[in-house]
């Protein structure tokens, strides 16, 4: 036999030891991993256009609006952070009671009576202040017992009440000429103190009370009554014609 019949002398091919690993289930998991891929995207990209698109042109609405909505939301924060119910012209009015009470005040003959008309106009200071902050507050729309309210009323209350107790102590031991001092640095205490949750002016005008107060201190005694007017009536018309022209009324 000649050597080149062992060539291919067999008519089946040899079949290998292990089977080929069949990459369909490969293929199966890339269309599977790219039509879940594909289902999300769509879910993706309406987010990230959301970030690149102003809310005016999704609503369908100019952007005028939305500026607009922007004002009013910052409005309501500046509302909601400060007492901006806080009326000048309530105090301009409280400002020429206090002026008017002075020179009442100044011609009365016992010191009783002379007490009995600062009482009478810290009483009508009350009312006033009440009345002209409801009618801001019902005009413009403002919350009148919102937070920042409670807090002018929390900081404003304690050196008022401790004012009307020393006003009884001080009288009743006979240091009368000392009460305009008190008055003035007390209220100009709480006008502080309650001051800072509302206007940045009202601050301004407890610390002239109390630099008043101060000077009050060391005045004459006769200049007491004056200090008083100057206090009561001279600040509150002059802060309270700021605060009608900067704060709408």
């Amino acid at each position: 036999m000649p050597l080149y019949n062992k060539v291919l002398d067999s008519l089946h091919p040899p079949r290998y030891p292990m089977f080929v690993f069949d990459p369909r289930p490969h293929r199966r998991r890339f269309r599977r991993s790219t039509e879940h891929s594909s289902a999300e995207r769509p879910a993706e990209r309406p987010a990230e256009h959301s970030l690149a698109v102003p809310n005016s042109a999704r609503l369908g609405r100019p952007a005028p609006d939305l500026f607009e909505d922007l004002r009013f939301i910052r409005d309501t924060m500046e509302r909601s952070a400060a007492f901006t119910a806080v009326s000048g012209w309530g105090w301009v009015l409280l400002g020429f009671t206090a002026v008017a009470a002075a020179w009442l005040a100044a011609r009365q003959m016992s010191p009783f009576a002379w007490l009995r008309v600062w009482l009478a106009e810290g009483l009508l200071a009350v009312a006033i202040g009440l009345l002209s902050c409801t009618w801001k507050a019902n005009r413009r729309g403002l919350p009148l017992f919102s937070g920042p309210a409670r807090k002018v009323a929390l900081g404003l209350a304690p050196p008022l009440v401790a004012g009307a107790f020393l006003t009884f102590l001080l009288f009743r031991a006979g240091l009368q000429s000392a009460l305009p001092a008190t008055w003035l640095l007390l209220y100009g205490a709480g006008i502080m103190t309650g001051g800072s949750f509302s206007v940045a002016i009202v601050p301004v005008m407890g610390v002239c009370f109390m630099l008043l107060g101060g000077l009050a201190v060391l005045a004459p005694v006769a200049w007491g009554n004056w200090f008083l007017a100057a206090g009561f009536g001279g600040l509150h018309i002059v802060f309270g014609l700021i605060v009608a022209r900067r704060h709408g009324g």
